[in-house]
Order: structure tokens, then C-alpha cells, then sequence
């Protein structure tokens, strides 16, 4: 049974009471979770309970929201995919956000860009992750300095996105070649096999990476028997005559 969707095990104890109280829809409150924001991108730590909780205070509350704070949400809601929590922080936001910017429009220099544009640039970002598309979100992320600036905050976000692009290839591979997963990584050299080889543990046999066999990348032959009894036939052949014409 997995921890409830609430549960952060590194949440502080006066965090715990707002949640838990009244508080948590008091406006003053949303200077102590814009607090706590910011300590999850300097610690690595990850509360997506309060994060949400924030964002529905922004929404009661719109002339107290900062661009930063909800962009630093979205960022470490990447950090935790395949889960839904990015999807979730997006839904509490204000739906122009996600309305088409003007093709038109001078794009803006790094740091000034509106909020809509940073949500969508990392709403692409999300999509790419889970397209599966790798390779294409570490150029993504490199073609921009906008997207340098709204990751800046948040610490080890390089390593945090490995490790996650990590896991879910392992669930679903057990052989890959090795020129792939660099892509897949953005990692070459010493670098690429301290990573696979020490932090995943992976196997590098030449040119091609051996992922240990794990209960979700093991092949399972699957039987599927149908068990039904013949008077349960029978009753709906049965009742298929009984219908009126």
C-alpha cells in the first residue's frame, strides 16, 4: 500500500498544523508556504500537499500570488514525474495561463516573461516528459535561457530530472543502446558511467546497457481463462427470446 497522497515525511511540524487547521485558508498563511516553497528547492525536499494548498490560497487571493513561487511549484512538481502532480498544480492555476500567446508579440527577455508564458514553457517541458520524448527536453531545455532562469531556484534540478528519467526506463526496458540513453541522460564519458553504473546500477556491457531485471520490466506470460458456467448461458439466451418484438 502506497504513503496517502498527502503525506510529505519532511514536512515541519508548524506546516502540519496549518494544513491540518483553519489556517490554511487564512491569506496570511501565504507568506509562510511561499516560505516553505522556496526551502523545498534549497533542501531537494517535496510537499506537493502544500504546494497545492498555496496555489488555492493564489486562487482566493490572486493579488497576493507570485510568478516566481507558483513557477518554483511547477519546476519541482517536474521533478516528481510520471506522477500527476504537475497536472494537479496546473488545474488550480488561472486559465489564461494556458491561452495561446500572440505569435505577434516581442518575446520577452529571461526573468521578464509573463506568467503565461513561463507555465507554458514548462507545461512543454512536461508534455515532452511524458511523450517520453528525453532527448528532446534536455535541447529543449537548453535552447532557451527562460528555461535556465525558471529552473534556477531549484536545487539539483538537472540530477532530480535524471534520476527520474532514470527510474521510469527502467520499468519499461531491460537492454538499451548506450548512444540512446546518453541522449536520454545528457550525460558522455566518465560522467554518463559513474551515473548509470554507480547511482543506478546499471550494467554496461560494450556499447549496450543491461538493466536488472525488476518486478516492471520482467516478462510475464499472462493466461487468460474465461470461467462461464452453462446455466449462465442459458439464462441469457433465456432472456433474449423473452424480449418483446
Amino acid at each position: 500500500m502506497g504513503a496517502p497522497f498527502d503525506y510529505a515525511p519532511d514536512r515541519p511540524e508548524h506546516i502540519e498544523q496549518i494544513l491540518n487547521g483553519l489556517d490554511r485558508y487564512n491569506p496570511e498563511t501565504t507568506a509562510v508556504f511561499q516560505d516553505y516553497v522556496m526551502q523545498q528547492c534549497e533542501n531537494q525536499t517535496y510537499d506537493c500537499y502544500a504546494n497545492l494548498a498555496l496555489l488555492k490560497l493564489y486562487q482566493f487571493n490572486p493579488h497576493l500570488a507570485r510568478d516566481e513561487t507558483i513557477t518554483n511549484i511547477l519546476v519541482k512538481a517536474l521533478t516528481v514525474f510520471p506522477n500527476p502532480d504537475f497536472s494537479l498544480c496546473l488545474a488550480l492555476l488561472p486559465s489564461h495561463t494556458l491561452a495561446p500567446l500572440s505569435t505577434s508579440s516581442h518575446t520577452p527577455a529571461a526573468g521578464d516573461a509573463p506568467l503565461s508564458e513561463a507555465v507554458q514553457k514548462l507545461n512543454h517541458l512536461k508534455n515532452l516528459l511524458e511523450g517520453a520524448n528525453y532527448a528532446e527536453f534536455w535541447s529543449t531545455l537548453d535552447s532557451d535561457d527562460l528555461y535556465a532562469d525558471l529552473v534556477a531556484d531549484v536545487s539539483g534540478f538537472e540530477e532530480l530530472m535524471r534520476v527520474r528519467i532514470a527510474a521510469t526506463v527502467s520499468q519499461s526496458i531491460r537492454e538499451v543502446e548506450k548512444s540512446i540513453l546518453e541522449g536520454w541522460l545528457d550525460l558522455s564519458g566518465k560522467e554518463f558511467d559513474h551515473f548509470v553504473g554507480t547511482v543506478c546500477g546499471w550494467n554496461v556491457d560494450g556499447e549496450r546497457i543491461k538493466v536488472p531485471i525488476n518486478k516492471d520490466n520482467e516478462a510475464k506470460g499472462t493466461v487468460v481463462r474465461e470461467n462461464v458456467k452453462f446455466d449462465q448461458f442459458s439464462r441469457v439466451v433465456r432472456r433474449a427470446f423473452e424480449q418483446p418484438a
